[in-house]
């Protein structure tokens, strides 16, 4: 037979890129009406549609007298083909009609017109949808004949052929109300169910009230979502690895790159910011290509926001900053970067929020070569499944969990996803702007975008297939402490430890690497960074509750201290916790390195505190032993620098530590063998941190 594929589509959207992909998959010919014209059937909210059924008439009309020709006709922006024509035709074929159309769950437009329909059997769709149908050309002009403004429903026109015994008869027309060829999703979210090879990621989406394959999948109405979520896995998408992956991908000129918005949204008080900021700059992109507008909304962070303009600024094509003070809501600051991108005519805009930090440089560039409207990488928070992206909706509009948003975050499914939501990161093409709006009544700004994007019918797809970056842990962050990134090991381990231990660390773990020794069983390890010293000194420091030095020690049990210093207790600061925590993930694995056959984990110490020498107040510590299995001293400033004199002199073996390095730890036995004193400091501040482990 003949067969004469036609769409309607007046733009080239998301879906209809999406429609024809999955025609090209199945080797469908496929004639589009009405590209590049003006829609002329109304706001399809509502009733209309009319107009796509006279494109479709005077298309056919040369066909209209072949009864050898077969018409299938469907809608495009909502749209997947899931098999071939001939296995089309052959479902047509079976349904022993001359002119077969889709049927849904709803009557619409006109509900009063339910009860004249047909019963169906069991859970069949009883109601007639007009996005697909298939008949034999006499019979599809016949169903068209009668004329229609191109305001006027299509749906309603068709319905009243329908309803029309005589002319249903005539025209040999049927439903296909168990979906053996069409499947409208509307309402029918409980009658089918996808199915994925877990080898291939191959996806058939089966009608489990029939156990019918359908072959043409329609999002109509309200389904969108769902067929966005369905069509991830259809049409070939997958066939062990990502294949529409490596379909459309853009060739970067370095000589022709595109201009960019770069737009930082600070909404909230957040830790790492500093870190954050060097994620910014790190971005593999010529800066003279990016117009860079940074929204602070926080007090807290608009110093360090108006340093970085003030300190790169000229670096980039353009540099503006709103403060706190400026007094804009999160909504404004988001519309005032997207009218800026408008302003300087850029190619696209990147948003970025301050929770997301950037690990690889080569985000910007890569999301750009996925020629996307809208594209975003996978971002999560560490060992957590919390991301960037909802994998569904609740009726409300909210978070769902979807069928495989485990996978995707995971990375156990690696690929490029069409998704309802996104946050933190994401690039927008200049063809997407005029759809984006802020403003909602109910939702945040956020998800305010997500619906306006939703509703042009603009895809928001997220990629997992490199890691970029994560996603910092905002809850219950205090910035109002002394130095607050310090306080967050427990619920941003991974940055704090890339913020505050030694970049050397891990190569000290490693069997081959000389661990120095400067006194027999002193150890002397590259623990943690500058910056770990002075927020910590700067913590101590803005307590102020140093001990006086005498013998007398409320803070000990007994309250007597034998060999006393001028220091402040972890637990004043109510930093106990984590510096066992500390202690336990990074000071015991060098332990067990140095000193073999010693395991405690997690390591006990009851003392860990700041001790601070002044020639003015306590200048040295007369010979002593610890109360413990093994002691650590870390160096908090600088020797020959911010203090003279100094050191830790063990006398039994008449060997002394004295040029000490800020970061630096000397790991020594406590008891019996290393007996030791600490030497006079003649000049500045001494600070250094020391615990009694396993006493």
């Amino acid at each position: 037979d003949k067969v004469k594929v036609f769409t309607v589509a007046t733009e080239p959207t998301d879906g209809y890129a999406r429609y024809l992909r999955s025609t090209r998959v199945y080797d469908i010919e496929v004639t589009t009406l009405g590209l590049g014209e003006e829609w002329k059937g109304g706001d399809m909210q509502h009733p209309g549609g009319g107009f796509k059924l006279n494109l479709l008439r005077e298309a056919i009309s040369p066909f209209k007298n072949d009864p050898d020709t077969v018409i299938l006709f469907t809608d495009s922006y909502d749209v997947v083909i899931t098999a071939t024509l001939e296995e089309i035709v052959e479902k047509f074929k079976e349904s022993g009609a001359r002119l077969l159309v889709s049927a849904e769950k709803f009557c619409w437009p006109d509900k009063s017109l339910a009860n004249n329909y047909p019963e169906v059997e069991g859970k069949g769709s009883r109601f007639l949808n007009s996005g697909a149908f298939i008949g034999y050309a006499p019979q599809v002009y016949g169903l068209l004949e009668d004329p229609i403004e191109d305001t006027a429903d299509d749906q309603l026109y068709f319905t009243k052929v329908f309803l029309d015994e005589t002319r249903r008869a005539k025209l040999g027309m049927k439903l296909d109300t168990q979906s053996r060829l069409f499947q409208n999703l509307h309402g029918a979210k409980n009658d089918v169910k996808l199915k994925v090879d877990l080898d291939t990621n191959q996806g058939v989406l089966q009608n489990v009230d029939f156990m019918t394959t359908p072959a043409i999948i329609h999002g109509n109405g309200l389904s969108k979502v769902d067929l966005n979520a369905y069509a991830n896995y259809l049409a070939k998408t997958f066939n062990g690895q990502c294949l529409v992956c490596q379909e459309n991908l853009l060739d970067l000129d370095d000589n022709d790159l595109p201009v960019i918005t770069l737009a930082v949204i600070v909404t909230t008080p957040v830790p790492f910011y500093d870190q954050f900021l060097e994620g910014v700059k790190s971005l593999n992109y010529p800066k003279k290509k990016l117009h860079l507008l940074m929204y602070s909304g926080v007090s807290y962070h608009d110093d360090d926001t108006r340093e970085f303009v003030t300190k790169y600024g000229e670096k980039y094509a353009s540099a503006k900053y709103t403060l706190s003070t400026d007094e804009l809501d999160e909504r404004q600051g988001r519309q005032l970067a997207l009218d800026k991108a408008r302003l300087h005519q850029s190619d696209y805009i990147f948003f970025l929020d301050a929770d997301a930090q950037i690990d690889d440089g080569e985000v910007l560039r890569e999301l750009l070569r996925l020629n996307k409207q809208f594209v975003a990488p996978l971002f999560t928070k560490h060992h957590e499944l919390w991301s960037n992206f909802w994998g569904a909706l609740s009726e409300g509009g909210y978070y769902a969990r979807s069928h495989d948003y485990v996978d995707i975050v995971k990375r156990d499914l690696i690929g490029i996803f069409n998704v309802p939501h996104v946050t933190s990161i994401y690039l927008v093409k200049h063809s997407a702007f005029d759809a984006i709006t802020f403003q909602h009544k109910e939702f945040d700004p956020d998800m305010a975008m997500c619906e306006s994007l939703r509703n042009a019918g603009i895809f928001m797809y997220i990629t997992n297939q490199r890691y970029f970056g994560h996603l910092v842990n905002a809850d219950n962050f205090n910035s109002s402490v002394t130095r607050p990134d310090f306080h967050t090991l427990f619920t941003n381990r991974y940055d704090w430890a890339e913020k505050y231990i030694h970049p050397n660390y891990s190569a000290q773990l490693n069997e081959s690497y000389l661990i120095p020794q400067p006194c027999p069983d002193v150890y002397w390890f590259q623990i943690v960074t500058d910056a770990f010293c002075d927020d910590l000194v700067a913590i101590m420091e803005a307590h102020n509750t140093w001990s006086d030095g005498s013998n007398s020690d409320a803070r000990l049990e007994g309250g007597y201290e034998a060999v006393p210093t001028r220091d402040i207790h972890m637990k004043q600061v109510g930093l106990d916790q984590l510096y066992l925590k500390f202690l336990q993930l990074f000071v015991r694995p060098l332990q067990e390195r140095v000193f073999t056959g010693y395991f405690h984990n997690p390591p006990r110490s009851l003392m860990n505190f700041m001790v601070r020498y002044r020639p003015d107040e306590q200048p040295s510590l007369r010979p002593h032993h610890d109360s413990s299995t093994y002691t650590i001293n870390i160096a908090m400033n600088r020797a020959g620098i911010d203090y003279e004199g100094g050191g830790c002199r063990f006398l039994r073996y008449n060997c002394s530590v004295t040029e000490t390095k800020k970061g630096w730890m000397l790991m020594h036995p406590g008891r019996l063998t290393h007996y030791h004193e600490g030497l006079l400091v003649t000049k500045g501040t001494r600070y250094i941190m020391i615990s009694f482990i396993d006493p």
